[in-house]
């Protein structure tokens, strides 16, 4: 079972991750919060590109077409991230995240239109169950018990579903003519070159990010430091995850960041309610945990039978 440990921690990773970019954006990005947010993740892509070009020193040595598709990819990661801190901004970590569970439903479908690949019909069972889990989550319950569509959520985060699946899609596209490393290398070029293009010419979001760092640069930089330190430990660790158990219980076990994200969320707003506040009342919980089980059944469905 060393896989089954091993793959665990990258979803705990990726959920403390989410609650960080939860707390940057209601404590220290309320203005162009979203914008700023973007343009720190993305100029700190820069620090990972002389690692990943000595880990592939042929990085340059790869056609154009599949330059042009990894530019795809990094575009298609800053519009993943602008939709899911939106969403973010206005709602729980613990609700966005359960949505995340359609970018396989996403990723099999573009699968099977782009890449040619098989569609069985189990698969298009678990979709459907996917879907039934998100439908539950979709609705807010304030405290009367009345019901209201979360209709803004929904639609970013469908968005930023289905862009991950699109950038996923074409990164194994290229992947599978290229190495990883040089699919990676041109990914995050994208990413820091975009970031200096909106320190440059987005002049809001150049003056509040220069603003909160000269206010609160040790706050904002540990941050967003630890913040990126967590997510590419967490894919490294996938890396070497993949090596002991098939790619599909991996990937099942990465979907239990939902669990991570509720359960971060709970303890977070029963011991430090002043650093993010989660909605806990019983009829909240059990709707959460109706729909996390829900999508977390239709996964399995997906990846595994």
């Amino acid at each position: 079972m060393t896989w089954f440990l091993l793959s665990l921690f990258p979803p705990f990773l990726y959920a403390i991750t989410n609650h960080i970019d939860k707390i940057l954006l209601e404590r220290y990005f309320k203005n162009s919060g979203v914008g700023t947010l973007i343009l720190f993740s993305s100029l700190l892509s820069g620090f990972a590109l002389p690692f990943i070009y000595f880990a592939d020193t042929n990085v340059f040595n790869i056609p154009l077409l599949h330059i042009l598709a990894m530019i795809t990819v990094g575009i298609l990661n800053i519009g993943v991230l602008w939709l899911y801190l939106l969403a973010l901004r206005d709602d729980e970590a613990s609700i966005v995240i359960v949505f995340y569970q359609l970018v396989p439903v996403f990723a099999i479908l573009l699968g099977y239109l782009i890449l040619g690949e098989v569609l069985k019909q189990l698969q298009l069972i678990a979709m459907m169950i996917i879907i039934l889990g998100t439908t539950i989550i979709s609705f807010e319950i304030d405290d009367e018990s009345n019901f209201k569509l979360r209709g803004k959520t929904i639609f970013l985060m469908i968005g930023a579903s289905f862009l991950w699946a699109l950038g996923s899609v074409i990164f194994k596209a290229v992947s599978l003519e290229e190495s990883v490393v040089r699919s990676l290398f041109w990914e995050h070029i994208t990413l820091t070159v975009i970031g200096a293009l909106i320190f440059a010419f987005i002049r809001p979001y150049r003056t509040h990010f220069l603003s909160t760092f000269k206010n609160n640069s040790f706050s904002v930089l540990s941050l967003n430091f630890v913040n990126e330190f967590f997510y590419m430990l967490g894919n490294v660790i996938f890396s070497f995850a993949y090596m002991l158990a098939p790619i599909a219980l991996i990937l099942l076990v990465n979907s239990f960041q939902t669990i991570f994200v509720l359960g971060l969320g709970i303890l977070l707003t029963v011991f430090f309610p002043k650093v993010t506040v989660e909605k806990i009342h019983a009829t909240h919980l059990w709707q959460k945990v109706f729909a996390i089980t829900i999508t977390l059944l239709g996964t399995y469905i997906l990846l595994v039978l």
